[in-house]
C-alpha cells in the first residue's frame, strides 16, 4: 500500500491526540521536547519521528497562522509565551518555536526575544527555528547563501535582512509566492528538489543552500539537493529539530539526511 505525504501527515496528525496514557506508554525512557507549531492542526513531524522517534517525545502545541505575512505572524506572536507554559505544565524539558518566518520576520532582536520570553516564562532550555537556520549554517561553514522559501517577496525581504544580521550574505534569493498556509502541502518532493536546484543555479558565489519554511517537507530531499548543487543544504524543519535536540543534550546526528546532520 503507498502512503501518500498528505495521508502520512494526516495519521502523525491523529498521533499527536492519542490518549495520554498511550504515548506515555510509548514513550517511556525518552526525553520531552515541546514544539510551538504556527498551524493549527499540526500534529508529531513525521521528520521528527524520522529522525529521533527512538530518542525523543515530541508534545505539541499550535498558534492559528493563516498566511504568511506580516499581519499573519502579527495575529498569532502573543499567544506563543502562553503556548510554551502549557507545554511546560506537561513536562517538557525544552522548547522549541517552529515557524522560520514566524520568528525572523522582525528582525534578529525580536527573534532573541522569544526565546528569552519563553526561558523566562518556563525557566526551560528554548530555541526557535530561526536559530536552528542560523546555527545550522554556521555549523556547514557559510557565508555566502542561496536561498530557496516558500515565500513572497516581502517576507524574502525580511530573510535577507536576519540573515545579514546574523553576516550572511545573500547572493540569490527565490519564493515559490505562498502565503496561504494550506497550500504548502502541494508541494512535491520533486517539484521542490527541481527548484531548490535551479535556484542555486542562480549564484556561483554561494557556499551553502537554505531551504526555508518550515511547512515544507524536506528531510528526504536533503541530499538529492546536496548532490544537484554540490552545496552543503541547510533546511527549516530538520534542523530546528536538530537543534531540539542539541538542548535535549542527546547525540543529534542522523546520517543519511545531508552534510549537517552526517555522523
Amino acid at each position: 500500500m503507498t502512503i501518500t505525504r498528505r495521508s502520512l501527515s494526516k495519521l502523525l496528525m491523529a498521533s499527536a491526540v492519542a490518549p495520554f496514557s498511550f504515548q506515555s506508554g510509548l514513550a517511556q525512557g525518552k526525553r520531552r521536547l515541546g514544539l510551538i507549531f504556527p498551524v493549527i492542526d499540526r500534529g508529531v513531524p513525521e521528520e521528527g519521528l524520522s529522525l529521533y522517534g527512538d530518542q525523543v517525545e515530541f508534545l505539541i502545541d499550535n498558534v492559528d497562522l493563516k498566511t504568511m505575512t506580516p499581519e499573519g505572524y502579527d495575529s498569532v506572536i502573543d499567544d506563543i509565551p502562553r503556548k510554551a507554559e502549557s507545554l511546560a505544565n506537561q513536562g517538557v524539558e525544552a522548547i522549541m518555536v517552529m515557524g522560520t518566518s514566524l520568528t525572523f520576520y522582525q528582525g534578529r532582536e525580536f527573534n532573541e526575544r522569544i526565546v528569552d520570553t519563553i526561558r523566562n516564562v518556563t525557566g526551560l532550555p528554548a530555541s526557535t527555528m530561526s536559530n536552528g537556520i542560523i546555527h545550522g549554517l554556521q555549523e556547514v561553514g557559510a557565508s555566502n547563501v542561496v536561498c530557496a522559501t516558500a515565500y513572497n517577496d516581502e517576507v524574502n525581504s525580511r530573510l535577507v535582512r536576519f540573515l545579514g544580521q546574523h553576516d550572511f550574505t545573500v547572493s540569490h534569493i527565490q519564493g515559490l509566492g505562498i502565503e496561504a498556509v494550506d497550500d504548502i502541502l502541494a508541494v512535491t518532493d520533486p517539484q521542490l528538489i527541481e527548484f531548490c536546484t535551479n535556484v542555486a543555479a542562480q549564484s556561483v558565489e554561494a557556499d551553502a543552500i537554505l531551504i526555508s519554511c518550515g511547512g515544507l517537507i524536506t528531510l528526504n530531499i536533503l541530499e538529492p539537493v546536496e548532490g544537484n548543487t554540490r552545496l552543503p543544504a541547510v533546511s527549516s524543519t530538520p534542523h530546528a529539530l536538530y537543534e531540539g535536540a542539541k538542548l535535549l543534550g542527546i547525540n543529534a546526528k542522523v546520517p543519511g539526511y545531508g552534510q549537517l546532520l552526517a555522523a
